[in-house]
């Protein structure tokens, strides 16, 4: 699996926000019925109208017995709005994959594929910090379409040494890496 390693500072959003289950599966349906129920009462095309340069994101916060889930886009402007919610994302460092295919399903299968398998190669551990799904403009039903998945990680890259005892450097460059297929 392909990623890279970004650190962002924080940020403001502005969206609509929804709760979830915390159950294990269950969640993805409800975040797919979430965006066709914005996608159809228009919500998402107001949301992006707000500032249409800005990519739309999903946003998975708060994991406790509910999750937050949150449609929105960056609040560059830092508008104030009766109409919907805001939130500021903390900054951190989040290891970022690709997905590419028609959603929901391809996003979903990334998902799976960062909390089964990329996970336990590496060795890094997940951050505190909100999981961001970030979606361009573009046709989400094509066979090309690109978006990109956001896990928060500590800010630590595993080295293992070579009798296998994993140690942790701090503070180290951001970039980019491959796991071998």
């Amino acid at each position: 699996m392909d990623y890279r390693i970004i650190k962002k500072g924080s940020f403001k959003v502005i969206g609509k926000v929804t709760k979830l289950s915390a159950k294990y599966g269950e969640h993805h349906m409800e975040i797919a019925e979430f965006w066709d129920e914005c996608n159809t009462d228009r919500t998402t095309e107001k949301i992006n109208a707000i500032d249409n340069r800005q990519n739309m994101l999903g946003i998975c916060m708060n994991y406790k017995e509910q999750i937050s889930y949150m449609i929105a886009i960056e609040n560059v402007n830092n508008l104030r709005s009766t109409e919907f919610d805001t939130r500021k994302i903390p900054a951190a460092t989040w290891a970022v994959f690709t997905s590419v295919g028609p959603l929901p399903n391809t996003i979903i299968d990334l998902w799976s594929k960062i909390f089964q398998e990329w996970f336990q190669a590496t060795g890094f551990e997940q951050g505190n910090a909100p999981m961001l799904e970030v979606y361009p403009p573009g046709n989400t039903s094509a066979l090309d379409y690109k978006c990109e998945a956001w896990v928060p990680i500590n800010n630590m890259i595993p080295v293992k040494k070579p009798n296998g005892v994993k140690t942790w450097l701090i503070n180290w460059d951001i970039g980019e890496g491959t796991l071998p297929a």
